[in-house]
């Protein structure tokens, strides 16, 4: 049994859920986000909060419950208050710029790379060598934010490269002679 599945979602005020068929609709200040329920997966609104719950007895049933009320949790969450991301650029001449919904990279490439960011997700730059995503959607984001790093992972020698804000580097010792 999921102990995920078992606690409900407090719906903050301003936030609407809705449950058309098994397409579920979550509705904020900051976007509209929709997803498919899974149809292992029962959905009970309350005064201020949700309960989803398996249709039936079953593991499948509970993870589907589990797996289903997180991602509504976030959808939540998302909607009312949104989720940023925080990428550094680490190496010398390592720079970005954000201009509308595209974002300019200089990465030590022979060419400065302009990544196209998808509707939802917004990028700041408060200086050349961090990069702030933000978006209401978190699989998005987080897509987005892994894309970006992509160009050039962090090599464990010196740390060069783009890497989330939180991460920590594993460092390697050089060759000796």
């Amino acid at each position: 049994m999921s102990r995920v599945a078992k606690s409900p979602i407090v719906v903050p005020k301003g936030v609407e859920i809705t449950l058309n068929g098994r397409e579920l609709q979550v509705k904020g200040a900051k976007a509209t986000l929709k997803t498919q329920l899974n149809e292992l997966v029962s959905l009970d609104q309350g005064e201020g909060q949700v309960q989803l719950k398996p249709v039936q007895e079953s593991a499948e049933a509970w993870m589907q419950a589990g797996t289903a009320r997180s991602i509504l949790n976030n959808m939540v969450v998302g909607v009312s208050t949104g989720f940023q991301r925080r990428l550094q650029l680490v190496g010398v001449g390592y720079k970005a710029q954000a201009k509308g919904q595209v974002l300019n990279l200089t990465l030590g490439y022979s060419h400065p790379i302009d990544h196209q960011l998808p509707e939802g997700v917004t990028a700041e730059t408060p200086t050349p060598t961090e990069i702030v995503l933000k978006s209401a959607d978190k699989q998005l984001l987080g897509q987005v934010a892994a894309n970006v790093r992509a160009y050039r992972p962090p090599e464990p020698y010196k740390g060069k490269g783009v890497k989330y804000a939180e991460e920590t580097i594993l460092r390697k010792e050089a060759k000796k002679k």
